[in-house]
Parts: C-alpha cells; structure tokens; sequence
C-alpha cells in the first residue's frame, strides 16, 4: 500500500528556507508571492493488511521519527489504488 506523508511548519513557526524561496522568487522577478511556507513531502509503500492498520504505523513513524511534533504537522494520505 502506497502513502504519501506531508510535513509542514506549524504556524507561527519561523520558516527562514521559506523566507529564502520568497525572496529569490521576488528577485527572479516573480511578483504577487506574498508568503512562501516550505515543507517535506514522504513517499512510503507499506506492507498492511488494512488501510488502518497502514495508517497507524504511518502515524506511529511520523511521531518517532519523520516530523518534529513540537514545530512540524504532519498528514497522511493513503493511495488504496496500488
């Protein structure tokens, strides 16, 4: 089972790589991006035998060691296609 795992800054925390995009963006002679947040995107293939199941372990990754619970959310999306 294929998932996707997408990481963010919570809000109000300080994104400086962020910051670094939106003002290269402005100097490449982007105008109109008024915010840049930056994240991470995790591609995993699972073996579950139940979509749940799937997810809790995901979940239980995520808390141990893909995102950084106390400045970063996290969401998990299942592809039950694959």
């Amino acid at each position: 089972m294929k998932a996707t795992v997408k990481i963010t800054l919570k809000h109000g925390v300080l994104d400086p790589q962020g910051k670094a995009i939106e003002k290269s963006l402005g100097q490449l002679g982007f105008s109109g991006v008024n915010e840049v947040r930056q994240g991470k995107l995790i591609e995993l293939d699972i073996d579950a035998d139940t979509p749940e199941a799937a997810e809790k372990q995901i979940t239980e990754m995520c808390e141990k060691l893909l995102a950084n619970t106390v400045i970063e959310n996290y969401d998990i999306q299942l592809n039950l296609a694959d």
